[in-house]
């Protein structure tokens, strides 16, 4: 069931009304029932494979929490591990693995019959395995103590509101959460419908409507040239932004409306200054998961510089893989991890060189060309994110820089051959300006402040405008979010 569908419009209500109207002890098995059919609606047979690792886990904790050694417990967290990542190995990287063993034995002048594995790819995999994986590992570390009611516990790993795409919840956050008993709140409720309207603005009407473009000249990037394979990247960033903070927007708007608070996945990542605020900024989730459960176990920066290299070749690879099943996913990864090293590395002939061209003298202009290097460093990286093969990635990096090719007509060339009017391109452009225009006054807290100005009749009127033009300029055909296939 996807949040910008109809079937989305009309089970929400039904849930929240029936939620607030039973006791409090019920609830659970309502919201646990509900999260059941609303992933049910992609593929009913892959509820298996939720239930299968909620049980494993509950036994898992329960076991730990009783273990007198922890040699044993260290064995029941082996267990939870190897069975959570062996289901997301089997579904996910099965294939990529069987092909990557045949080049390699192949290169070796070996041969290998064994055929190509197609497994249909369970929706949210990586995120519900996740964020069980993440109880399993606090109740190791003693963060927290086995949850003892299986209902709770399954409804912790099933949550319909992130269960598909996010934020990954850590248990000693969500769970009290779900236990507590929640009223009825109008504020709350308003704050959370806000959030879903900012969510499917984001989606429907901007990043639905760069697809159009992005996906036409990455569908065929040999045919454009570089100028549109630029804009596509361009836009590309945008999409994939809006899309993926859309989600979030509404996941967290919908869960506030159930009186639940889910953590921040995103904080306008594209006005970072560095690759390692850029990380901090989006996906706060995962990125704050690889720290804590992958970067500072491996010693994080406590070890030598060359071990830190090492930690952090590992962090930003496993992070690419985590995405896809793909070397382009690899090298995403890997690039953020050079960038981040270097980074560091060049930090004092950096701010050297800055003093040496007195730019320090200017805040404003060195805070924008920090903003603007880590933009276009993210920006060649999300390449490789979009291609669908390296050959791909190749092919729209050699267009870009082989020149735009954008002068006489170009550009109307190009948007006719991909069904778009001129109109809608400056239509796509004025979003992503205004989208940046509101976050920049959003940072400044300017925006919050003057909508609490507003009187409410005037609030409530700019809400069903925004919700008009969701209606009328918004892509009115179901796009999947694009996270759906992570």
């Amino acid at each position: 069931m996807l949040f910008n569908s109809w079937q989305y419009i009309l089970f929400f209500p039904v849930v929240v009304a029936a939620y607030f109207t039973l006791p409090h002890r019920a609830r659970w098995a309502w919201l646990l029932g509900a999260s059941y059919v609303f992933y049910a609606c992609w593929k009913p047979a892959y509820l298996i494979l939720i239930v299968a690792s909620t049980l494993v886990d509950y036994v898992v904790g329960l076991r730990m929490d009783g273990a007198e050694s922890k040699g044993s417990r260290k064995a029941w967290l082996g267990v939870s591990l190897a069975v959570n990542l062996g289901l997301l190995f089997t579904f996910k990287y099965l294939g990529f693995a069987n092909e990557v063993l045949r080049g390699l034995l192949h290169s070796l002048g070996w041969t290998y019959e064994v055929e190509g594995f197609d497994l249909l790819l369970p929706v949210g995999i990586s995120f519900y395995t996740f964020q069980t994986l993440s109880y399993s590992i606090d109740v190791y570390r003693g963060d927290r103590k086995a949850e003892r009611h299986l209902g709770y516990f399954a409804l912790y790993v099933s949550y319909f509101p992130q269960l598909v795409a996010g934020p990954i919840e850590r248990s000693t956050r969500l769970l009290p959460q779900l236990w507590a008993e929640a009223k009825w709140s109008e504020s709350r409720a308003t704050e959370g419908l806000r959030l879903i309207g900012l969510g499917m603005f984001k989606k429907v009407v901007i990043a639905d409507r760069l697809a159009v473009f992005v996906d036409g000249v990455y569908g065929d990037p040999e045919a454009y040239p570089g100028g549109a394979a630029l804009l596509a990247t361009v836009f590309f960033a945008f999409q994939i932004y809006c899309d993926f903070s859309a989600y979030s927007d509404i996941a967290i708007g919908s869960a506030k409306v159930l009186g639940h608070d889910l953590m921040r996945n995103f904080d306008r990542p594209y006005f970072a200054t560095s690759i390692g605020d850029f990380c901090s900024r989006r996906h706060i989730s995962l990125s704050t998961w690889f720290r804590d459960y992958v970067y500072i176990p491996l010693g994080g920066n406590r070890v030598r510089e060359v071990r830190w290299f090492a930690n952090i070749a590992i962090v930003f690879v496993v992070s690419g893989l985590w995405h896809g099943a793909s070397w382009c996913f690899v090298i995403w990864g890997a690039l953020h991890g050079t960038y981040f090293a270097v980074e560091r590395v060049t930090r004092k002939l950096r701010v050297t060189c800055m003093r040496a061209l007195g730019i320090t003298r200017w805040p404003w202009l060195q805070h924008s060309l920090a903003v603007v290097t880590t933009f276009t460093l993210v920006l060649f990286a999300w390449i490789f994110f979009r291609a669908r093969s390296l050959g791909e990635a190749g092919l729209v990096i050699e267009r870009i820089a082989s020149g735009w090719g954008l002068g006489d007509g170009g550009l109307k060339r190009t948007l006719s051959s991909l069904g778009m009017r001129g109109s809608e391109f400056d239509t796509s452009v004025g979003l992503i300006v205004l989208l940046l225009v509101v976050q920049a006054l959003h940072g400044k807290g300017l925006a919050s402040e003057w909508l609490a100005r507003l009187r409410m009749p005037v609030r409530w009127a700019a809400y069903v405008l925004v919700t008009l033009v969701i209606l009328n300029y918004g892509v009115t055909q179901e796009v999947p979010f694009l996270y759906f296939q992570f």
